[in-house]
């Protein structure tokens, strides 16, 4: 099975499975753009393919999600602010987080890791 994510001004609206057959090409060979002309008759509008596995476009591809043309990579909302986009299309905090063993969560605020106390 593919996947293709539904565009509207590069945010993914929607994201459908797709039967490989509906996919192959004259030869037999899966075709991005077989599948981008069967969404397209299908339900309309503008589509990329997207895959579990991040082996294109980087991400999965979920609603909200944004497509990045320059990048050709699915890109999920910020979370923070802060936070900048890193080679792999993933947000990253302008600290590490810790890798003492301990729970934590991001506080804006402080631009920090606070640690979650588990009482």
């Amino acid at each position: 099975m593919a996947h293709f994510a539904q565009l509207e001004n590069n945010v993914v609206k929607q994201v459908i499975v797709v039967s490989n057959q509906d996919i192959l090409d004259a030869n037999g060979q899966e075709s991005e753009q077989k599948g981008i002309d069967f969404c397209s008759n299908l339900l309309g509008g503008t589509w990329k393919q997207t895959s579990y596995n991040a082996k294109i476009r980087k991400n999965y591809a979920g609603i909200g999600y944004k497509y990045d043309e320059i990048l050709d990579a699915f890109i999920s909302p910020q979370p923070y602010a802060s936070w900048t986009l890193d080679e792999n299309a993933q947000w990253k905090a302008p600290v590490n987080y810790p890798t003492d063993g301990k729970r934590y969560t991001w506080n804006e605020e402080t631009l920090a890791w606070d640690v979650i106390n588990d009482n």
